[in-house]
């Protein structure tokens, strides 16, 4: 699955628990963007969650 380019934050696992306390798994998935950045190696297409971009930790291309 696909992970921050910058935070390197992933899929988080664990239960759905009903009334009746029946556990099912689930996942919880990470608002990922597909972004062009710019790096020092020059312009790149990365998978960057919204809280860094809203953060501004990265800079557009």
């Amino acid at each position: 699955m696909a992970r921050c380019a910058i935070c390197d934050k992933g899929p988080t696992f664990g239960n759905n628990v009903s009334h009746a306390n029946n556990k099912t798994r689930r996942v919880w998935r990470p608002n990922l963007r597909r972004v062009h950045v710019t790096t020092p190696e020059g312009n790149r297409r990365v998978m960057v969650c919204t809280r860094c971009l809203s953060a501004g930790k990265i800079v557009k291309a």
